[in-house]
């Protein structure tokens, strides 16, 4: 996730509606190699590798990030995009883009694993559609959510928007957050931090039991990031901005 403060500049003569293009293509196929590589892992595991499936999930952000979170801001989540808006990052105009974007991506990514993988793989797990693991209430799960979301966007605060961060190992810190989230409550929740990760094979397989979880649970992850990040530590302002006040 790239600082959308310190994003490419595009080429001159670039026009506005192409930048916004592009920037919606590289949400899309980000979020499209999380939902392909991250619910991939699980059918291929049947649900049964959690260390597998945790590095799957970060490795595909993580290099997406590297990859492309320059140009963009390498979000592939709504709930990130929310958290970014929240922080004054993205205008509400690029928010809703970029979600539209990623639940497209992610729909996508789904449709292409029914298509990869035979239904008698597929069904087993539901296509790794987040689920309430068994011994676990929806409250539960939903609180699992609230807290591995802020401490993915609380990772991407510290080191993508605060220029005073490790912004060179910012890739491999949010992909090793995702993965670390992963390992604690994979078997609680999916741990999917993510509106997207649940709605693209939500959709697809048709398994939409207790939305809320993976909708608000992340958004209220997020936001809550964002407010004790962006609004607390860096008190609504880039470091330097502080310094020209003072």
């Amino acid at each position: 996730m790239a600082d959308a403060q310190v994003v490419k500049r595009p080429a001159p003569g670039t026009t506005e509606a192409a930048i916004l293009a592009r920037d919606l293509a590289v949400e899309a196929i980000g979020t499209f190699a999380l939902i392909f590589i991250g619910a991939g892992s699980i059918i291929a595991t049947g649900g049964k590798d959690l260390v597998a499936i945790a590095f799957a999930h970060g490795l595909a952000i993580a290099l997406m990030v590297a990859a492309t979170g320059h140009f963009s801001g390498g979000a592939f989540n709504p709930a990130v995009a929310l958290a970014l808006a929240l922080a004054r990052k993205l205008s509400l105009f690029k928010t809703i883009g970029y979600v539209a974007a990623q639940l497209v991506g992610a729909v996508i990514a789904a449709m292409l694993l029914k298509a990869v993988f035979p239904s008698s793989l597929t069904d087993q797990v539901g296509l790794g559609t987040p689920a309430v693991g068994g011994p676990f209430s929806a409250g539960q799960a939903f609180l699992a959510e609230i807290i591995t979301t802020f401490f993915l966007a609380y990772v991407i605060f510290g080191v993508a928007i605060d220029k005073r961060g490790a912004t060179t190992i910012a890739a491999l810190a949010i992909g090793l957050c995702i993965t670390m989230d992963i390992l604690a409550t994979g078997a609680v929740s999916g741990a999917a931090m993510n509106p997207a990760r649940w709605f693209g094979p939500a959709l697809v397989q048709n398994a939409f039991a207790n939305p809320w979880v993976w909708i608000l649970g992340p958004a209220i992850g997020a936001a809550i990031a964002a407010v004790v990040y962006f609004y607390g530590y860096m008190q609504g302002r880039e470091p330097e901005e502080r310094q020209r006040s003072s």
